[in-house]
């Protein structure tokens, strides 16, 4: 049997290496309390036996999605490769400190960004939005760039995946890992 973070690990790293953008692009399917879904791609800023790590305003609707119901599923789809790789889980808030380091190493833009954004929110034109950008400039100017109260990550940590490679005439090969507590069972799905 194979763990299923190496496998991970190996199909990423091949991705990395063919993917000509954002090999670690992911689509984050959320449901809110009523049980409405929605996906939207997010990136990928980490991963290991913990889980699966990204960012995003915590008033965005994702995170309100999460806050209602931290059940997810992510997706990788490596075109270039042939292949996908679905893993669903459990969504918990990543620290304080994991958070705060992170936010460090994005450009200035990005920072400024995160202060800027009312994510989600309606916007009645762009030029609103490139005023506060250009506030948050001026607010910060010479500083070092805080992370907002209402920035940090999520972490999945995965109870199922499932390796898909395309395959010849649609025989695709479908490879699943299902937690069962601390241990892994694998098994194969019809294509």
């Amino acid at each position: 049997m194979t763990d299923p973070f190496s496998l991970f690990d190996s199909w990423f790293a091949e991705a990395r290496a063919s993917e000509i953008n954002d090999s670690n692009a992911m689509t984050i399917a959320t449901a809110d309390a009523a049980g409405q879904p929605s996906a939207r791609m997010v990136l990928l800023k980490g991963h290991g036996p913990d889980g699966f790590v990204f960012y995003t305003n915590q008033q965005s609707r994702k995170a309100k999605d999460i806050s209602e119901n931290p059940k997810a599923a992510i997706l990788f789809h490596w075109k270039s490769l042939r292949r996908q790789i679905r893993i669903e889980g459990l969504l918990s808030t990543v620290s304080e400190v994991k958070a705060d380091a992170y936010f460090a190493t994005r450009s200035r833009d990005s920072q400024l960004g995160a202060w800027a954004s009312d994510q989600s929110r309606p916007l009645d034109n762009r030029a609103s939005f490139e005023a506060r950008f250009a506030e948050m400039a001026e607010r910060f100017e010479g500083k070092d760039i805080p992370r907002p109260p209402h920035w940090s990550g999520y972490c999945l940590a995965p109870e199922r995946f499932e390796f898909w490679q395309d395959r010849a005439h649609r025989l695709h090969e479908r490879r699943t890992f299902v937690r069962n507590n601390n241990d892994w069972t694998e098994g194969l799905l019809y294509p």
